[in-house]
């Protein structure tokens, strides 16, 4: 897949065909998958919102993921990341909702969540869900422009994947 752009218009695409909207919750990125998905033209058919959760007060303000769960993983974890996945879709009529959580740097990271650590999500309302960790290299922009491409990449996969059970 060549350029963001061209990766942003085949997700809209592969729902578009599939007749899904899509909602992202975003930590690390800040809204990166959202301005992506929304400089194609036509992207009201099947983006149907996105969520910024950068803080962990709004995590839970906004897509309800326990504080609890936060406290005991950390923002960066599997748990959280499917916590915001299904946030998204509780808190909107999308039928897809896609979320990342990382640590873009360049500080912040640990011994067990280096900088460059972000885990994907991805959820249908159909009960099909998936998440992912990376550990990316580069400096902050690289770790963000790596998540939002990782991000997109795998919606398709999810969607694909989806598509032939």
């Amino acid at each position: 897949m060549g350029s963001l752009t061209e990766l942003s218009a085949e997700v809209g695409r592969v729902l578009a065909a599939q007749h899904f909207k899509l909602a992202t919750v975003e930590s690390c990125t800040g809204g990166w998958i959202g301005q992506s998905l929304t400089a194609v033209a036509g992207s009201s058919a099947w983006y149907e919102r996105g969520f910024v959760t950068y803080s962990d007060a709004s995590k839970t303000e906004l897509v309800g993921v326990p504080p609890e769960l936060i406290s005991r993983s950390g923002a960066v974890s599997e748990p959280v990341v499917r916590a915001m996945a299904r946030g998204a879709l509780s808190h909107s009529p999308a039928d897809l909702a896609l979320a990342v959580t990382g640590i873009a740097g360049p500080d912040g990271g640990s011994a067990d969540k280096p900088v460059g650590t972000v885990w994907l999500g991805w959820i249908a309302r159909t009960g099909m869900e998936r998440s992912e960790q990376y550990v990316f290299s580069g400096n902050r922009e690289a770790v963000r422009r790596q998540s939002v491409i990782e991000a997109l990449s795998g919606l398709i996969r999810f969607l694909e994947e989806g598509s032939s059970q």
